[in-house]
């Protein structure tokens, strides 16, 4: 990535230390890239960042709390909440001099973001939802029904995939597991949250998770996300709030958060567009890299 400049360092947050990093001019429009649960902040691809950059925008990314570089916390003792991950964002801005930005949010990180241009509207110039459903989203209630066989409740929105469900149940790898033995558990998930309709390249998601792997404090800690998640997300009545300009990207074929969960997601917040990705899952291979930074570049452009 040679178009870009990079500054990594480590934010302090309340009672946790954060790693995070820069590219590009800091001049710039700065876009603050949110990872989903469980997800490392180098998941977002370096193809996409430098799109990003080349287009003249300052991006920063970081590892959440219990992820990669940054501090693990006890959850049992300390327990947090979508509430504090999304503090943590704003202390990433902080930490980089940023008083507004270009929040895009993944998956849980797209909750972050929908939280953030509520309860912090002046920090948020523009809004992307990717890959993800609207505030206040009973997912571990619907996971719950849909694995005990119940049916949905009036209105729900649907949970994720039954292939999704029992990969998930596999894929969490033992504490003493090396490399190897971590992959073996982590790739099948991969697949399924890739979906059936885009090439599945195996090498691009070994490469990623071995990455993963060697840079995370302590792979386990990442699971405190689950309980993070069902708390403190606030409701989605919330979202005719939001006043930032709001982008909500989705792929057709996402298993996690079935296309439902976009729809909604667009309805609820005043002015939204809808953009549906035609066979990406719930991941961001790097064949949609350019897709997606042209998405996010012409969402930001000029504010």
């Amino acid at each position: 990535m040679n178009s870009r400049t990079n500054r990594e360092r480590t934010v302090h947050a309340h009672d946790v230390e954060l790693w995070a990093e820069d590219f590009g001019d800091p001049g710039h429009p700065a876009v603050l890239l949110v990872m989903g649960a469980q997800a490392q902040g180098i998941q977002w691809n370096d193809g996409l960042v430098e799109r990003l950059v080349d287009g003249g925008r300052r991006v920063i990314r970081y590892d959440h709390r219990d992820t990669g570089r940054s501090s693990t916390v006890d959850f049992a003792a300390r327990p947090y909440t979508v509430a504090d991950m999304a503090s943590d964002a704003l202390a990433v801005l902080d930490a980089f001099g940023t008083e507004r930005a270009h929040v895009v949010g993944a998956s849980l990180g797209g909750i972050i973001a929908q939280r953030l241009a509520v309860t912090h509207a002046h920090r948020v110039l523009t809004l992307t939802s990717l890959s993800s459903q609207p505030l206040g989203t009973d997912t571990p209630g619907a996971v719950q029904r849909a694995m005990t066989g119940a049916p949905p409740l009036p209105g729900e929105l649907p949970p994720p995939s039954a292939e999704l469900l029992a990969a998930l149940v596999s894929s969490l790898p033992e504490p003493d597991a090396d490399v190897e033995e971590y992959l073996a558990i982590r790739l099948p998930l991969w697949r399924v949250l890739h979906g059936p309709v885009l090439p599945f390249h195996e090498d691009e998601y070994r490469a990623m998770e071995r990455r993963v792997y060697e840079r995370a404090r302590d792979l386990r800690a990442a699971l405190n996300h689950t309980f993070a998640g069902a708390a403190g997300t606030g409701s989605t009545e919330d979202l005719t709030s939001v006043t930032a300009p709001t982008l909500v990207l989705h792929g057709s074929e996402d298993p996690m958060f079935p296309p439902p969960h976009a729809e909604a997601t667009a309805a609820a917040i005043p002015g939204a567009r809808l953009v549906m990705i035609e066979g990406m899952g719930h991941t961001l291979p790097r064949a949609l890299d350019g897709r997606l930074a042209e998405e996010i570049l012409r969402h930001t452009e000029g504010l």
